[in-house]
């Protein structure tokens, strides 16, 4: 189980490593371009290069890249197109880094429900992965489920997933939006019928990543909010139970906290998980 975090590219993708040894991070997620924004600056070769040694070098794997905030797979034609280009792109970008996979959140149904954007939003999944590298994966996040977000339920990733039929679409489960979303993923007494669920439904070996956020919002508030690790309603002990289960006993921990100085994930935040994994002996 390695701890990780989402650390900034500023001045180049190779400089990432770096910001993540000095924190402590063992594992790394970045954005390939700005998350914000559908232009994508393509990576330069030489940053590449120097990327994959310095990863290698200082142990810092695996490599995640997070999809724009755009991306929205429930949404109407022209914005539909643009979110498949999206995340093609960061495929590309993710094969060009040797990166594992590529995290992002399926989107918005617009109040249309579920069911009315299903086949669009699986077939742009099939889209995208036939069209990007093969050792590359496309990787879910479940969301929290507020307004008309999707995806927040075990039961819809699954059938977007089962109906594509790729090994190559996997999960990256949160935290906190498991939380929100009203999992009882932080309880001793639920957890088991949790992950229970998400391997009826998807499947435990789909299970590529965390992201590991403490929440700054209730249980069941369908409200995505992260707090730093301890600082909020899952707790240090909520961490103790879900990094207990053997369900995440080789997923790698990504996290993505607002930081004791507001700035990001920091080593603060990290050794707060890599105490409890020693507690846990699985260190």
């Amino acid at each position: 189980m390695k701890i990780g975090a989402h650390v900034s590219t500023a001045g180049g993708v190779s400089k990432a490593v770096d910001r993540a040894v000095d924190i402590g991070a063992e594992a790394i997620q970045v954005f390939a371009s700005s998350p914000r924004s559908w232009a994508f600056k393509p990576l330069a070769e030489a940053e590449v290069m120097k990327f994959r040694e310095n990863s290698e070098t200082q142990g810092v794997t695996p490599t995640f890249i997070h999809g724009s905030y755009l991306v929205n797979l429930g949404g109407p034609p022209e914005l539909l197109e643009k979110s498949i280009n999206s995340l093609s792109l960061n495929m590309e970008a993710a094969g060009q880094l040797g990166a594992q996979g590529v995290i992002f959140h399926s989107g918005s149904h617009k109040g249309q429900g579920f069911e009315a954007i299903f086949e669009q939003a699986t077939l742009a999944l099939a889209t995208i992965i036939e069209n990007s590298p093969s050792e590359v994966s496309l990787l879910i996040e479940n969301s929290a489920g507020a307004g008309d977000h999707f995806g927040s339920k075990f039961a819809e990733i699954g059938r977007m997933i089962h109906e594509v039929g790729s090994d190559r679409i996997r999960v990256c489960l949160d935290t906190q939006h498991c939380f929100g979303a009203g999992y009882g993923i932080a309880d001793p007494d639920q957890i088991d019928a949790v992950m229970s669920e998400f391997d009826d439904a998807i499947g435990i070996d789909r299970l590529a990543a965390v992201h590991a956020n403490d929440s700054k919002v209730a249980f069941g508030s369908g409200v995505d909010r992260h707090e730093n690790i301890g600082k909020g309603d899952i707790g240090v002990e909520g961490f103790r139970t879900i990094m207990s289960h053997s369900a995440f006993a080789d997923v790698p921990f990504l996290l993505e906290v607002p930081g004791s100085d507001k700035k990001g994930p920091d080593k603060e935040n990290i050794d707060r998980l890599k105490a409890v994994r020693t507690e846990l002996g699985i260190a």
